[in-house]
């Protein structure tokens, strides 16, 4: 994106302090050409982000704010939901580091329901230790669901890998009552629409993978291939949807296999996760497709472990920011040219009886 292009207004949310949170959000921001290509507005601290900048050994400046609207280009925003002095214990969630989980959040979705930040990117939080404290939500997309009145798509891409999952944070016990026929038809849907207007993919080939071992062996290890999602995909596929499968899953991701489609659904969290984590942890990021506004986050968690010890790499952050800001554009390019698309047009001679007509969509 070129510097003299719009700016576009990054709002981070910090997640739990007492993980890496703070430090992969720094990392990502330390060089200092960062703000030429898009404006941060982190929800934060000003005194836990000065303390942990010590820490980390960064020199960054804050430009102080109380809201997202006075945010200034070429400088790291800091509104400053938090005056106080902050207790830090690295490593360990507290209820204050919970806390200010939560409200950063919220503070972060409000900016950008009221159009002050134009993306959001989300550093990792403790959903057991939010839920403790009353969030209603299993993660993100549970929440961001709610407040915008919109099912979404957990949806971790890459380059060249792009995984969505059916179900996200429930128990497995609970996954098979959780799929239909008409849900995934919804997701599948939903997610070819994503990589229409969110990727720029004019026609999306998208694998389905079945739930059970061997996509059920034909009925022998399970029957929701035969029921539910075969026919769900058949549907799609007689409407012009390029959906395949189901595949089992024990196989799928083998490069010359997944490398053939645009995207793949997965039926349940680990069943996406665990090879998407495999095969592209350090660049891979959370997306949650679907949702009017455009979320990512990175692919990982607060990790408590490493937390304080420099060590933490930023690189799914970073990738999560410019990631957000692509879509972002990609979105914008795409709602612009079918605008355009759907001007009227007048006949090139004024003689012509013929009415304005809109422009063929096919």
């Amino acid at each position: 994106m070129s510097p003299k292009q719009h700016k576009i207004k990054v709002g981070i949310s910090i997640g739990d302090y007492n993980g890496i949170g703070p430090e992969i959000i720094m990392k990502s921001l330390k060089d200092k050409s960062i703000t030429d290509f898009f404006t941060p507005i982190i929800f934060g601290s000003g005194k836990l982000f000065t303390y942990q900048k010590n820490i980390f050994k960064l020199q960054h400046n804050f430009n102080y704010i109380t809201e997202a609207s006075q945010a200034q280009d070429d400088k790291i925003n800091m509104v400053n939901l938090w005056k106080d002095n902050v207790n830090v214990n690295l490593g360990t969630p507290t209820e204050e580091s919970t806390r200010m989980a939560i409200d950063s959040l919220e503070a972060a979705t409000n900016a950008l329901m009221k159009g002050e930040i134009d993306v959001l990117v989300t550093a990792p939080i403790n959903k057991e230790e939010m839920m403790k404290q009353g969030f209603q939500h299993a993660g993100h997309t549970g929440y961001l669901e709610e407040k915008f009145g919109k099912k979404g798509l957990m949806f971790l891409v890459t380059d060249d890998l792009k995984v969505a999952v059916s179900t996200h944070h429930i128990p497995i016990a609970n996954v098979a009552e959780n799929i239909s026929k008409e849900k995934i038809k919804k997701q599948i849907k939903l997610l070819n629409q994503c990589l229409i207007e969110d990727f720029c993919i004019e026609r999306p080939k998208i694998a389905v993978l079945g739930l059970n071992p061997h996509a059920g062996d034909g009925g022998a290890i399970g029957r929701e291939e035969i029921e539910i999602i075969e026919p769900a995909i058949r549907e799609l596929f007689d409407n012009g949807v390029l959906a395949f499968g189901p595949y089992p899953a024990d196989s799928y991701f083998q490069p010359n296999k997944y490398k053939n489609f645009d995207a793949v659904l997965a039926m349940y969290h680990d069943q996406g996760l665990a090879p998407f984590k495999t095969l592209a942890y350090e660049e891979g990021v959370n997306y949650t497709a679907g949702l009017p506004f455009v979320r990512t986050s990175p692919d990982h968690g607060v990790a408590y472990d490493i937390a304080g010890e420099n060590i933490a790499d930023e690189q799914s952050f970073t990738e999560a920011i410019f990631m957000a800001i692509k879509v972002f554009n990609n979105r914008k390019e795409y709602n612009d040219l079918m605008t355009n698309r759907m001007q009227p047009r007048r006949s090139s001679s004024s003689n012509s009886a013929d009415e304005d007509l809109p422009v063929d969509r096919a």
